[in-house]
Parts: structure tokens; sequence; C-alpha cells
């Protein structure tokens, strides 16, 4: 299988050097030519496997360079005891039509680590392949999960470095203590006076330097990208949602071929898309719910057909949401349009002028597969409470964006349809919104949060969290948004 940009059909790569390279040199995002079809008979033997089984099948419909063997090999490594849950995404079933993906039993305790324990494998595997002598350099943005889940997954591994970014004051205490507590010889953590769009306005801006890249090819390194923008990221996470249907199967709630719905919490669009994947290959997925918080700017172009970033940006409780610029839409616009040029223009206009408007068949195109909507922080927290007190479950602040989005449509439409909502974080991660929620009153903040939740609730603390507080913080540097290349180049010395 072949890889083409986002914004020119016109030059195909490899899947791995698709991973390697991470953006297209013509600033767009890789996308497979073709997107694999699967049959009944596919997901019913998916029944059968474990996580690591189903990742192996599903991927290797995208990574054909890749040998069975390799792909089993990964997938163990990627998916073992550094979860604390032998199903690695378990599904937790809430009632008679919902069920909950808890995506966060891996080691930092959030969604990314599905794929980012197993994007470096598959990167260093890549370098192999293609004979790359060089030092990647894995360059990332952050709100808040993805930075540190990209950090543990590439600590120590040889040939690579790693630098992450994130908005100074647009993470939780947990998630800034996470990242500045990272181990490894090979890591760099640095915090950005401006919000997350900011910081990954400037990561596009380093990777489209090409002056910058002539001066890092000179010390022996390149860039590539550990965020979802890099199919090596985005593909892993496809696997998740075909589990989560064979998991319903499994038990006895839903029969093989009953098609379900999709509900997520999401900001740069990369999870929902690739749920989105994993229905265009024929997983019987009738809807996708995108969830957004306060800041609903995708909300509003499933709507309107118009993507428009020219409005207040929140900090919400959900911090790995706040975000204006979501890059993965532009993976769906293509897949929607085959139009390269017409994309590239998108993009030209979001970046010059903040907004550009899709055609009504586009917008009614969207609108097909896609429903929004958005919930305040209030309303938030009251999710949290709600299912605390009637189902005695516990969820994070951006499961519940989703699930309160879930209920609000379901009152309107006067119906309930089967429904998968993905449950991104632990609520521990964000502890002091979580208590809140429940009524708590503290003064505690950061780690102790943690321990305070555990004794509230009795619900135990992942261990990743519950031994934060002990962990040396080794990173306290910020830099000015318009200095994030000079860091990079400091650090790439």
């Amino acid at each position: 299988m072949r890889y083409v940009s986002t914004r020119n059909a016109g030059e195909t790569v490899t899947a791995s050097q698709a991973i390697i390279r991470g953006i297209a040199p013509d600033g767009g995002l890789y996308v497979p030519e073709t997107i694999p079809s699967v049959d009944g008979a596919f997901i019913e033997a998916l029944c059968d496997m474990d996580y690591r089984g189903r990742a192996v099948e599903v991927l290797g419909l995208y990574l054909e360079e890749f040998s069975r063997e390799e792909l089993a090999d990964i997938a163990a490594a990627s998916y073992a005891d550094n979860f604390d849950c032998p199903a690695v995404a378990p599904l937790h079933i809430l009632d008679e039509d919902t069920a909950v993906l808890e995506l966060w039993h891996g080691p930092t305790s959030a969604f990314k680590d599905m794929a980012l324990q197993i994007m470096p494998r598959l990167l260093t595997a890549s370098l192999r392949k293609n004979g790359e002598t060089r030092t990647v350099s894995i360059l990332v943005a952050t709100s808040g999960d993805t930075g540190k889940a990209a950090l543990e997954g590439f600590k120590d591994v040889p040939g690579t470095k790693i630098m992450v970014f994130y908005p100074r004051d647009g993470v939780s205490q947990v998630q800034k203590l996470q990242m500045a507590t990272q181990e490894g010889s090979n890591v760099n953590v640095t915090a950005v006076d401006g919000n997350f769009d900011d910081a990954q306005t400037g990561v596009k801006k380093i990777f489209a330097d090409t002056d910058f890249a002539k001066v890092l090819d000179s010390r022996g390194y390149f860039l590539s990208s550990a965020n979802s923008i890099n199919w090596g990221r985005l593909a892993p996470q496809i696997v998740y949602y075909f589990s989560a249907y064979c998991d319903w199967v499994n038990a006895g709630r839903i029969r093989l071929g009953d098609s379900i719905d999709l509900c997520v919490p999401t900001g740069n669009f990369g999870d929902i898309l690739a749920g989105w994947y994993a229905k265009r290959m024929g997983l019987p997925v009738g809807r996708l719910i995108c969830a957004s918080n306060d800041n609903n700017v995708l909300t509003d172009f499933i709507a309107t057909g118009v993507y428009d970033k020219n409005r207040p940006f929140h900090l919400t409780s959900s911090p790995s949401m706040d975000i204006l610029v979501s890059s993965n839409l532009e993976r769906l616009l293509y897949c929607l349009t085959g139009d390269g040029e017409r994309v590239a223009g998108y993009m030209r206009a979001l970046a010059g002028e903040g907004r550009y408007a899709v055609d009504e068949a586009l917008c009614r195109a969207v609108q097909a597969e896609f429903a929004g909507g958005y919930c305040t922080d209030e309303q938030c927290k009251e999710q949290i409470g709600k299912l605390w007190r009637e189902r005695g479950y516990l969820m994070d602040t951006h499961t519940a964006v989703a699930g309160r989005v879930l209920d609000d449509i379901r009152a309107k439409e006067g119906a309930v349809r089967p429904t998968v909502i993905a449950s991104t974080a632990s609520p521990f991660k964000f502890g002091g919104a979580v208590l809140q929620a429940l009524g708590a009153v503290t003064d505690e903040t950061g780690p102790a949060l943690v321990d305070e939740l555990s004794a509230l609730t009795g619900i135990g603390a992942p261990a990743p969290l519950a031994g934060l507080g002990e962990k040396k913080v080794r990173f306290t540097e910020w830099v000015a948004k318009e200095r994030m290349q000079q860091a990079v180049s400091e650090f790439l010395r």
C-alpha cells in the first residue's frame, strides 16, 4: 500500500517512509491511497483474538512492508505488562445501549499510550527498512496527554531524541508534573508562553523550514512527529474501535453485524478520525459523534461547513481538547474530496485568514457521517457527578464531555442507539475537577489530589499517578512562542 499527501497526490511513498517523515514535504498529511475493506468473517475472527492479535490483523492491512512476524513481535512488546489490564483496552458496559471504551490503562493513564507505545517500535523498524543512519528527532506539541505518552514511548530508544512543547498554563497540574519529571537521556520538555494552538503552529513552522532542516542534517539529525499528524500514530488507533466492537459482541450485548455509534471527545480530530477509518473499512458503525468542550470549533464546522478559529480561546477542565486548529480534519477533507489542491487551498485560508468554508456538497458529506455537540465545564462536572451517583462509575472530564453530548443528542432525538463512548483518560489525571464534580471541597494541589480522590471514592489510583509526587522535577524551562526553533536548535547540538 502506498501513501499520498493530502495536498498533492502526485508523489507516493511507502508506509515506512510516511512514518519516518511524519509530515509530507508540502506540509500535507499522509493518507493511504486506498482504504482496505473487511467483511464479517474478518471481524468474527478478531472476536477470538486478544488485543495484540487484533492489532496485528488490522495494522497488517495498512503496513504491508511489515511481516506478520514483525508486527506480532512489535504488538507483543507494546501491549504487555506496561498496561495494568490484560484486555489492554477494556470495554465497560454501562447499560443495554451504552459502553465505555477505557483507553487509559497504559503507562501514562491516557489514550495516547494506545498508539505511542507501539509507534516508536514502528518508527525504528521503518528506519532500518530505509537504511537511515541519522538520528531522528521527534518534535511534539501537546495539549497535555500526547507529550507524556510520547516521552514515555521514546525515552532511551536508540537513534532517537524527543522534544515536547506544551502550553505553559494550559495543562493540568498532574499533566505538567508527569512531563516535568520525565526520565530518559534523550528527552527534553519545554513550556511555551501561549496556548496549544501557538505550540502546534510553532512546531509546524519548524517542520516547514527547509533551511533549518539543512542545518540539522549537517549535525546528523532530521525531524519527525509523534502527534496524530503522523500516520504511524493514527493507524494504531483504528485497532481499538474494532476491539471494542468485538468485546461488545463477545459480551452478548450486540450481534455480529449490528450497527453501533461512536461518541468521541476530541480536539485535534485524530481519535474520531480513526473511528471513521474503521467505519470505512467495514466495521458496522452508523454515526460518529464529535464531542467538544467550550472550544467548539468542530461543532460549528459540522453544523455549518465553516471552520473559523477566530473566536475566544477557553481554558477548561478538559484541557486536552482546548484546541482551535484541528489538524486531522485535513485528512477527512481529502478523503471526501480526493482533491489535494482544494484541500491545500483550505489550509492556506486557515493559516492566512483563520477560517475557510466548504461547499454545500462537502458539508452534506460530513454531516452524513458525523454529528457534533459540545458542553460547558459546569455540564461536564454535572455529568461526572451523575454517573458516579447513579452507576458508581467514575470518569474524567474529557469522557464526561462525550457522555453529556451523547445524552443531549439522545434527548433531542428521542431515540437511543447502541453507542461506544471513547474514554480518553483516567479520572485521576484531573483529580481537582473530578473532586469538585463529586461535591468535595479541597485545598490540595497536584499529586495530593490523586490521593484525595482515591480516598473519597475507594478506587485505587493507577500506579504511575500514585507515585508521581515522589519523582524529581527535571524540566522547568519555558520559551516565547517566537523562540521555539532556537530551543530546538540548542537541544540538537
